[in-house]
């Protein structure tokens, strides 16, 4: 288990304010407590979610960082990069259900970080939506 200098392991984690993202957060913060690990949270919310995202967050008692993905058409890059610069455990991301059109197109933010990480993925499904 990779280590920081403080003596925890990093967990990073996808988030975006969809059901998925928050799915992705949900298990992170478990996995944190469990682990005694720090989260790092990437995420391509709105500045103005932010403030709620912190709020849970300070609620959890995990360590943690708040990322922002520079470029929010590229979250997986963002991703990958946290996680290989702090020699994260894992990387924690959401997925989504897709249409069989969608399962055609390749380059999905959640593929990509799944082929592309040079650390295990955990990968998240949300709770299906009921009407």
């Amino acid at each position: 288990m990779a280590q920081s200098a403080a003596g925890m392991s990093t967990i990073v984690v996808g988030y975006s304010s969809k059901p998925e993202g928050r799915a992705a957060l949900e298990r992170a913060v478990a996995e944190a407590t469990l682990r005694h690990s720090r989260l790092i949270v990437v995420h391509t919310s709105p500045e103005d979610e932010v403030a709620s995202l912190n709020s849970q967050l300070q609620g959890s008692g995990v360590a943690y960082e708040v990322r922002q993905a520079p470029d929010a058409l590229d979250p997986a890059e963002e991703l990958i990069s946290a996680a290989e610069s702090s020699d994260a455990e894992f990387i924690v991301i959401g997925l989504r259900r897709r249409s069989p059109v969608g399962k055609l197109l390749l380059g999905s933010n959640a593929q990509r970080v799944l082929l592309d990480a040079s650390c295990p993925v955990l990968a998240v499904k949300a709770e299906p939506q009921r009407a």
